[in-house]
C-alpha cells in the first residue's frame, strides 16, 4: 500500500472531475485524480456524450442522410454496419482519451486507478479489483465527481443483446430491424432518432403526452413531425407493466393491456448517482430522497471540505455544466476569485434534427403573465438549408412585446447546437430583437435565421400599433 498526501483529491475523471483537477493544478496545488476504470474519461467518454454524438455524426455521414432532401423520401439509405459505426466511434474515443492523458500529465495531475471509498472526511482508501488496498490518500479537500449510471430496476431482465440500457446499447453487434424505446427524454429521444435514421422501425413509448416535454412545446411538436417523417412512431400516455425476453425478442405488456414486441428494447427511464461504493457515510455524508448528494450554491456538501459536482448532484446533468461546476468548486476550495454557477446556459439535444435552446419557453412566459411576441424563421426560408439538404427546422425568438428585450431562443435543425451561442450572448447582454435586424450576417448561413426571425417578430409588433 502507498500513502499519498495531496491538497485535493478528485474522485472521477469525467468532464467535472477533469476540470476540477486541472483548475486546482493551475492554482499550484497538488492534485490526485482517482478513476475506477483503467483509463480516464468517465461515462461521458465511454458510454455517454462522446459515443452518442460520435454515433450520430457517423450515421448522418455514412447513410448520406441529408441527401433525402434532394432526392425525396424514396432515396435509399446507404447500408451501414455496426462495424462501420464502431470504427468511427472507437477512433474518436481514442483521440479524446489521449487528450485527457496529455492534459493531466501537462498539469502534473497524478492519476491513480481503483475503487475509492472514504475512511473519514480527510482520508480516502483506494482498492483494486480484488478489494486489496492499493493507496491511502490524505487531503485537505475532496471533490466527488463520480457521475451517474443508467437506472436498472431489478425487475427488468437486462442482457447484452435484446433488453438494453444506453450503455449496453453501444455493444450490440447488429442494426436491428425493430426497436422499442421506453422513455421519451433526452437519451431515449436521441438514440431513437439515430436508429430511425439507420432504417430501424422505432417506436418510442412514454407516460407523457409528447417526447421531450421540458422543451418549448412548439419545438417539441416540430421534432415529432420530423421524426415521423423518417419513420419513427411515438406512443404517449402509456406505462409498461411487464418486460420480458421471448426467444430473440423483447416483449412489453402495458398497463392498458396492450402488448408490443421488437428485436431490441432500450430502457431509458432515468439515471442514478454513482455513489454506492464510496462509503460516503464514513465522511459524514448522505444522499437525498432522490439519491443525489446535496450541495449548496458553491458545491459544498454538509462537510465544507468535501465538494460534489456533475451528475452525482442531479440536474442539469450536462457535460458542459459539469465542467463549469468542477472548475468553480476547485476555485472556491482554494479561495480563488470565483462566481456563482450561472442560472442561464444553453441546452443541446442531439436528436435528428438537433435542438438547442436558452432562456424562457413560451409556456413559461404564459405562466408568468409576460406580454411577449414570437419571431420565427423556418429552415425552408434559409438558403444555407437548401444548399445543405436540411430543410427541416426553425428559429424561434421570444421577446418582450413592449421593451423588445429577447427572452428566449429556441432552434431546431442542422447546426442548432452551434448557432445557439449567438442567441445566448444576445440574451446575456439584454439585447433587443432589433439587434439582430441591424446586423449583417454572412450569406448563406444558418445563423442568418436570427435576422429572418427578428424581422418576422418585429413586423408583428408594427402591425399591432
Amino acid at each position: 500500500m502507498e500513502e499519498i498526501k495531496a491538497d485535493i483529491v478528485v474522485i472521477g475523471s469525467g468532464p467535472a472531475g477533469q476540470k476540477a483537477a486541472i483548475q486546482a493544478a493551475k492554482l499550484g496545488k497538488k492534485c490526485v485524480v482517482v478513476e475506477k476504470d483503467e483509463d480516464p474519461g468517465g461515462a461521458c467518454l465511454y458510454s455517454g456524450t462522446i459515443p452518442s454524438k460520435s454515433l450520430r455524426e457517423a450515421i448522418l455521414d455514412l447513410t448520406d442522410f441529408h441527401a433525402r432532401s434532394f432526392y425525396g423520401k424514396e432515396h435509399k439509405v446507404h447500408e451501414v454496419s455496426i462495424n462501420d459505426l464502431n470504427f468511427r466511434l472507437y477512433k474518436v474515443i481514442e483521440e479524446e482519451r489521449n487528450i485527457i492523458y496529455r492534459q493531466l500529465k501537462k498539469n502534473d495531475v497524478r492519476l491513480v486507478t481503483g475503487t475509492a471509498r472514504f475512511e473519514s472526511s480527510h482520508t480516502l482508501l483506494i482498492m483494486d479489483r480484488e478489494f486489496r488496498l492499493k493507496y491511502q490518500i490524505k487531503a485537505e479537500f475532496f471533490v466527488i465527481a463520480t457521475g451517474s449510471n443508467p437506472r436498472n430496476p431489478n425487475n427488468i431482465p437486462f442482457d447484452n443483446d435484446v433488453i438494453l440500457d444506453s450503455t449496453r446499447l453501444l455493444s450490440i453487434d447488429r442494426v436491428p430491424d425493430t426497436m422499442l424505446v421506453l422513455g421519451g427524454g433526452i437519451i431515449g429521444s436521441e438514440y431513437a432518432s439515430f436508429f430511425a435514421a439507420l432504417g430501424t422501425e422505432v417506436t418510442v413509448i412514454d407516460k407523457k403526452e409528447r417526447m421531450l416535454p421540458l422543451i418549448d412545446s412548439e419545438i417539441g411538436i416540430h421534432l415529432q413531425t420530423a421524426l415521423t417523417d423518417i419513420g419513427l412512431r411515438f406512443l404517449g400516455s402509456k406505462e409498461p407493466e411487464e418486460i420480458v425476453r421471448k426467444d430473440k425478442s423483447a416483449v412489453v405488456k402495458f398497463k392498458d393491456g396492450t402488448v408490443l414486441e421488437a428485436d431490441v428494447l432500450l430502457y431509458a427511464l432515468g439515471r442514478v448517482a454513482n455513489v454506492e461504493s464510496l462509503h460516503i457515510e464514513n465522511a459524514g455524508l448522505s444522499v437525498n430522497t432522490k439519491g443525489y448528494i446535496p450541495v449548496n450554491a458553491l458545491f459544498q456538501t454538509v462537510v465544507p471540505t468535501i465538494y460534489a459536482v456533475g451528475d452525482v448532484i442531479g440536474g442539469p446533468c450536462l457535460a458542459s455544466t459539469s465542467m463549469e461546476q468542477g472548475r468553480l468548486a476547485a476555485r472556491h476550495a482554494f479561495g480563488a476569485q470565483t462566481h456563482y454557477f450561472p442560472s442561464f446556459y444553453p441546452i443541446g439535444i442531439y436528436t435528428i434534427p438537433e435542438i438547442s435552446s436558452c432562456g424562457y419557453t413560451e409556456d413559461e412566459l404564459k405562466e408568468l403573465g409576460f406580454r411577449y411576441e414570437v419571431g420565427r424563421a423556418y429552415y425552408y426560408e434559409i438558403a444555407r438549408a437548401h444548399i445543405s439538404g436540411s430543410n427541416v427546422g426553425m428559429f424561434k425568438i421570444l421577446f418582450h412585446a413592449e421593451t423588445l428585450e429577447i427572452l428566449g431562443i429556441h432552434v431546431i435543425g442542422r447546426q442548432a447546437t452551434e448557432v445557439i451561442h449567438i442567441g445566448q450572448l444576445a440574451v446575456e447582454f439584454h439585447a433587443r430583437i432589433d439587434f439582430f435586424i441591424d446586423q449583417v450576417f454572412n450569406y448563406p448561413t444558418f445563423a442568418e435565421g436570427y435576422r429572418i426571425a427578428a424581422l418576422n417578430g418585429i413586423n408583428k409588433i408594427k402591425r399591432k400599433k
